[in-house]
C-alpha cells in the first residue's frame, strides 16, 4: 500500500475506481468520485482527448492518478482488465459498442470482476434509435423539454443553460447516484452490474416537479409565463444602473413584502402581485427601481434581509463573496482557484489531495500499489 493512500481522506476512501478516459460528464463523475476519496486510477490514450486544454489546468481531472495505456495495442486491454479485477467501479464514455469493440466492455469485464460497477455515461443512452449518433449537452436537453421551457421570453428563443443542466446534473450526477447504489448492492451481494446512465433520462426525471405542476393546471407548456421561468415578476433578473444584475427570488408571501418594502415600490404596485393581469406592470416597475442604482449599492440594501435579493456574480467574482469565503466554497490548489469538493461530511471530509493528472504521470505508481506489472513491468519487482 502507498503512503499516499495511507492518506486519502473522504467516505469513498478504499474504492478503487477505472476511468477511462473521455470528456464532459464523465471525467466530472469521476472527479466527484475522486473527491470523496475513491483511488480514481484514468486510463489516458496516447495523444489524449484533443481538447486543447493544458493537462495541468484540467480541474475535473483533480485527485486521480493517471496511467497511459493505448487499448488498440497488443497488451492494452490486458493492461486495462489487469486494473479492472482489483477495481471497484469502472466509468466510461464510450458511445455504445465502442468499450466492446477495444476489449474492454461489460461482458470482458464483469468476467474477470464478478463484482464490478459498470458505469456508462452516454448522451442518449445504451439502447433506442439515437443512441448510436453523436451529441451534445444542447441536444439532449432539447429533445426532453428541459430547454424549451428555460428563458424569460415567450416569444424569443430558449436561454442555454452553459452545459450545467445536462451534462453535469442529468449526466454526471446520475451516474455517481447509480454507481454508488450499484456499489452497495454489490458489497452485500457479490454481483456487480452495468449503470446505463443517460443524459436524456437524468435531464427528464429533473422535471419531475415541472411535470407534477404541468399535469395540476399550475404550469404552462411554453416558457416566459410562469412562476420560475422569468414570467413572474418576483422571480428574476434586473438590470442595475452600472449594467450589473440582481437576481430576486422573493416568491412568498413575507419575503416579498420585505423586497418590496426595501426596493421601494409603492402599496398600489406592491398589490401588483396578486393580479396576473398586472405583472407586466409590476415588472416594469421592479426595473425601473433597480435601474436607479449601481449593484453593489442594491447589494448594500438586502444584505442582511430575508427580501431573496443576490447580486448576480461572474465566475472570477464568486469565490471572493464573504458567504463562500467564509464557507471556503471555492478552494486554492497548486495555483489553480477551484470549487471545493462538495457535499460535506462530518467525519470524513472530502479533500483536495493532488492537482489534475497529469497523462501518464502516474503509472509506475499505480502499477506499485494496484499491483499490476503489465502497466510498468520494471516496477514488478516492487508489487
Amino acid at each position: 500500500m502507498s503512503t499516499r493512500h495511507t492518506e486519502r481522506t473522504g467516505p469513498l476512501d478504499g474504492v478503487r475506481v477505472v476511468e477511462l478516459a473521455g470528456i464532459g460528464p464523465g471525467p466530472f463523475a469521476a472527479m466527484l468520485l475522486a473527491d470523496l476519496g475513491a483511488d480514481v486510477v484514468r486510463v489516458d490514450r496516447p495523444g489524449g482527448p484533443g481538447l486543447g486544454v493544458d493537462p495541468a489546468q484540467d480541474l475535473t481531472n483533480r485527485n486521480k492518478r493517471s496511467v497511459l495505456v493505448d487499448l488498440k495495442a497488443e497488451g492494452g486491454p490486458a493492461a486495462v482488465l489487469d486494473l479492472v479485477e482489483r477495481a471497484d467501479v469502472l466509468v466510461e464514455g464510450y458511445r455504445p459498442g465502442v468499450a466492446e469493440r477495444l476489449g474492454v466492455g461489460p461482458d470482458a469485464c464483469l468476467a474477470r470482476n464478478p463484482r464490478l460497477v459498470y458505469g456508462r455515461m452516454t448522451g442518449w443512452g445504451q439502447d433506442g434509435p439515437l443512441a448510436p449518433t453523436a451529441g451534445h449537452d444542447i441536444g439532449y436537453i432539447a429533445l426532453t423539454g428541459a430547454l424549451g421551457m428555460i428563458g424569460p421570453d415567450p416569444d424569443g428563443p430558449p436561454s442555454i443553460p452553459a452545459n450545467l443542466l445536462g451534462d453535469y446534473a442529468g449526466g454526471s450526477l446520475y451516474l455517481v447516484v447509480g454507481v454508488l447504489a450499484a456499489l452497495r448492492h454489490a458489497r452485500e451481494h457479490g454481483e456487480g452490474q452495468v449503470v446505463d446512465a443517460a443524459i436524456v433520462d437524468g435531464t427528464a426525471h429533473l422535471t419531475t416537479m415541472i411535470h407534477t405542476m404541468l399535469g395540476a393546471g399550475g404550469w404552462q407548456d411554453r416558457r416566459g409565463v410562469n412562476l420560475l421561468d422569468g414570467g413572474c415578476p418576483f422571480y428574476g433578473v434586473y438590470a442595475t444602473s452600472d449594467g450589473g444584475h440582481m437576481a430576486v427570488g422573493a416568491l412568498e408571501e413575507r419575503f416579498y413584502a420585505t423586497f418590496a418594502r426595501l426596493l421601494g415600490l409603492d402599496g398600489e404596485t406592491t398589490a401588483a402581485r396578486h393580479d396576473l393581469a398586472r405583472w407586466p406592470e409590476l415588472r416594469e416597475a421592479v426595473a425601473a427601481r433597480f435601474r436607479t442604482r449601481t449593484r453593489a449599492e442594491w447589494t448594500g440594501v438586502f444584505e442582511g434581509t430575508d427580501a431573496c435579493v443576490a447580486p448576480v456574480l461572474s465566475l472570477r467574482e464568486a469565490p471572493g463573496h464573504p458567504h463562500l469565503a467564509a464557507r471556503a466554497t471555492f478552494a486554492e490548489h497548486g495555483g489553480l482557484v477551484q470549487p471545493a469538493p462538495a457535499p460535506r461530511f462530518s467525519a470524513t471530509p472530502g479533500t483536495l489531495r493532488r492537482g489534475p493528472a497529469l497523462p501518464g504521470a502516474d503509472t509506475a505508481e499505480v502499477a506499485r500499489d494496484w499491483a499490476v506489472p503489465a502497466l510498468h513491468p520494471q516496477e514488478s519487482k516492487t508489487t
